[in-house]
């Protein structure tokens, strides 16, 4: 049997290079940082450029604590920009796979399985990656790593331990030399898919180590993990056996939407609310556009950090599988007072439809509910849908998107949680 080679293809500090890229500037020598200080000192710099990382500005770090006096430019996000830039970066790939040889793993890292076309190319793994590379450079200007591996857990490895290490930004890996050169590898979190939560409880039998992984008797590991057991001890192995076909033809049983906000202060537990609110509006026009209809809303609000409070947690169950906001609204603006302490200020709400399911266009009334009232409702979202799609999002409001602690407005013209441009 032919065995398969992957490519993991990353962009390094994707968006502080596409930044970089746009200003003219060297992304290897130019300090600088994707973040909007307009929100505040306490903003996390969504990217930091190659150069400024050398020079100790962490990733993920805030505004606040990058050194003083150090000139480093500050970005403001521009996510349509940097859409534009990954959709380019797709369309490299496809100048030499075709479309279901290619799995988009996130905005800046994709997986590619290359086997097929090495014969075509004729060419080696290694080559066929670097001419993939350069021609990304060329086109777009960022500069990629990537990892090769015989699976795709190998290939994302060599890809996030490996790569990082060599001269030209490629690591390799089989099973073989895994085992070779990273089962004794610490930290165990740097492997992919293993958190720290993971790893204290794996620290609880004394495994540190993907050695101790493979190790150790697998009922203790079953006990523990369960289910997931199953996949750290194939990782440990460096064993996967999923493809890029099985992903990409994978139907999940169940289906849910969701929606998360961190404000950009804390907010009275009144105006919480009300951005509860306008997310729950929101979703409903969303489950409206995929013909989706929700059983339940789960809500998550948390508190100001310094509440030093876990936060509340609560579901709203509706009578019959909806999608209307005259049903949505009014329920979770219920239930956040019913569980959110008004003594405590409010920094981050989630909301989560629960058992989304296909909308048949069935309605299911009592006796006392007016059918007419529901279809009116119905035709009145999918009206506000075929305004917001030709004219823009902020095209047509609701009173409440236009209150002072209101986020709608803003957050339509952003990507992400982030300026669109």
């Amino acid at each position: 049997m032919e065995q398969r080679q992957y490519l993991c293809i990353d962009q390094k500090s994707f968006y502080a290079t596409i930044e970089c890229v746009a200003r003219g500037l060297d992304p290897m020598k130019a300090d600088l940082v994707v973040a909007d200080p307009e929100r505040s000192e306490n903003t996390i710099c969504l990217a930091v450029s190659v150069h400024a990382k050398k020079r100790g500005i962490q990733n993920r770090c805030r505004i606040k604590d990058i050194p003083v006096g150090m000139n480093v430019i500050v970005a403001k996000p521009r996510m349509q920009l940097y859409i534009d830039c990954s959709a380019a970066i797709y369309g490299v790939f496809l100048k030499y796979l075709a479309p279901e040889d290619i799995y988009v793993y996130s905005i800046d890292e994709a997986f590619l399985d290359v086997t097929p076309y090495l014969k075509l190319y004729q060419l080696s793994t290694k080559e066929l990656a670097k001419k993939i590379m350069q021609d990304v450079k060329d086109t777009v200007g960022t500069i990629c790593t990537c990892g090769i591996g015989t699976n795709l857990y190998l290939a994302k490895i060599a890809l996030d331990i490996t790569a990082k290490h060599a001269a030209d930004f490629i690591g390799e890996l089989d099973e073989a030399s895994y085992r070779e050169k990273l089962w004794d590898h610490k930290p165990i979190t740097d492997f992919w898919r293993i958190s720290h939560g993971t790893a204290a409880r794996l620290k609880k039998y004394g495994i540190t180590t993907m050695r101790g992984i493979a190790s150790v008797n697998e009922e203790c590991l079953y006990r523990e993990f369960g289910i997931d057991a199953e996949l750290l001890i194939d990782h440990a192995w460096g064993r996967e056996p999923t493809t890029i076909h099985d992903i990409k033809n994978y139907k999940s049983k169940s289906k849910s939407l969701s929606s998360g906000q961190v404000l950009m202060r804390d907010y009275q537990a009144h105006e919480g609310e009300l951005i509860a609110k306008e997310m729950t509006d929101q979703l409903s026009l969303d489950l409206t556009a995929k013909q989706y209809v929700t059983e339940s809303i789960t809500l998550w609000v948390g508190y100001s950090k310094r509440d030093e409070n876990p936060g509340a947690l609560g579901t709203a169950q509706f009578c019959r599988p909806t999608n209307l906001a005259a049903e949505m609204v009014p329920a979770i603006a219920a239930l956040y007072r019913r569980i959110v302490n008004p003594k405590y200020m409010v920094r981050r709400i989630s909301l989560c439809c629960n058992r989304v399911t296909k909308d048949t266009g069935v309605l299911q009334l009592n006796m006392f509910e007016d059918v007419t009232q529901q279809l009116r409702q119905k035709a009145l979202q999918e009206t506000l849908l075929g305004i917001r799609a030709r004219y823009g999002k902020n095209s047509i409001l609701k009173g409440m998107n236009f209150e002072e602690a209101a986020t709608g407005r803003q957050r339509n013209q952003q990507i992400g949680g982030h300026r669109s441009g």
